[in-house]
């Protein structure tokens, strides 16, 4: 059997990983893939693969990108998610501040730097047409971190993705005030070097298995009402999230693709010069 680490946070994106896992569909190919989740997002996720602490992650895009040109030895295998993630801009239930413009010279709750909580409030900034420079960031590592921030007031606003934050402006925690969707596919696989060097069947398997799962994701009966309930959100926003979302199906990134959001994140000033596309990659399906 094959040892194989495998993070992720734990939200409904990544329930097909779940469904194969309860389903020992990585058993049968005599690979022992364990999942970890990751409460601290993909900056988090970047550390572990650096450090060697899982083999595979599903992290944003943009983050992954920033940390591969600052040296992570990992590639992007394939999009997991092709559909952009819709980021809200939360501030605390009781903040003075109402809407987006009000935010120029707020403090911004983070999760760590680099992470997508991070870097999207740099494309929002630069959205807004504000000076990035001037931005004031807080770290706060996770989502209860933020919460915390924003109660307390050690920062304004917080970036997180809009549906898992959902039952927070329900319960009256966060206010949202606005929302921001990436300019890229959200979510993709990214592999250590030395995993793919040494075992790129068993993880080329991997890959095939929750291509497999996230091709008939939405089909499953009540796949609604399960998410609903696991990830304590209303039906109706599972609904629409579903509606929207679309995972990859199996097809390699392209170096086009690495090259247009580069491009994106530099005009973004996310990143400060472009490497070659095809540094980034590795295509599963030679």
């Amino acid at each position: 059997m094959f040892d194989l680490k495998v993070g992720g946070v734990p939200e409904h994106f990544n329930y097909p990983w779940y469904l194969t896992l309860k389903n020992k569909e990585y058993t049968k190919e005599n690979i022992n893939l364990r999942w970890k989740d990751f409460y601290g997002g993909t900056g988090q996720m970047c550390k572990a693969l650096r450090n060697g602490d899982v083999d595979i992650a599903i992290v944003l895009t943009e983050g992954i990108i920033k940390d591969i040109a600052d040296g992570n030895p990992s590639k992007i295998v394939q999009t997991f998610v092709k559909t952009p993630l819709i980021w809200g801009i939360h501030v605390g239930a009781k903040s003075k501040f109402k809407k987006i413009k009000d935010l120029e010279h707020a403090t911004i709750a983070i999760s760590r730097f680099g992470s997508g909580s991070h870097l999207m409030a740099i494309v929002n900034a630069h959205n807004q047409g504000w000076n990035v420079k001037n931005l004031k960031f807080k770290v706060i590592g996770n989502l209860q971190g933020g919460i915390d921030a924003l109660t307390n007031g050690e920062a304004d606003y917080f970036m997180w993705e809009h549906f898992t934050t959902k039952p927070l402006v329900d319960n009256g925690i966060f206010r949202r005030v606005d929302d921001c969707p990436t300019p890229w596919p959200c979510f993709v696989i990214a592999v250590r070097n030395e995993v793919l060097e040494n075992n790129f069947n068993e993880v080329k398997k991997v890959l095939d298995i929750i291509n497999n799962q996230t091709a008939n994701f939405k089909s499953i009966k009540n796949i609604d009402n399960t998410l609903s309930i696991r990830y304590e959100q209303q039906l109706e926003d599972i609904q629409k999230w579903l509606k929207i979302t679309k995972w990859n199906d199996g097809k390699p990134i392209t170096k086009n693709l690495i090259t247009r959001i580069q491009n994106k994140m530099m005009r973004f000033n996310v990143i400060k010069k472009k490497k070659n596309s095809a540094d980034f990659i590795k295509n599963m399906y030679i």
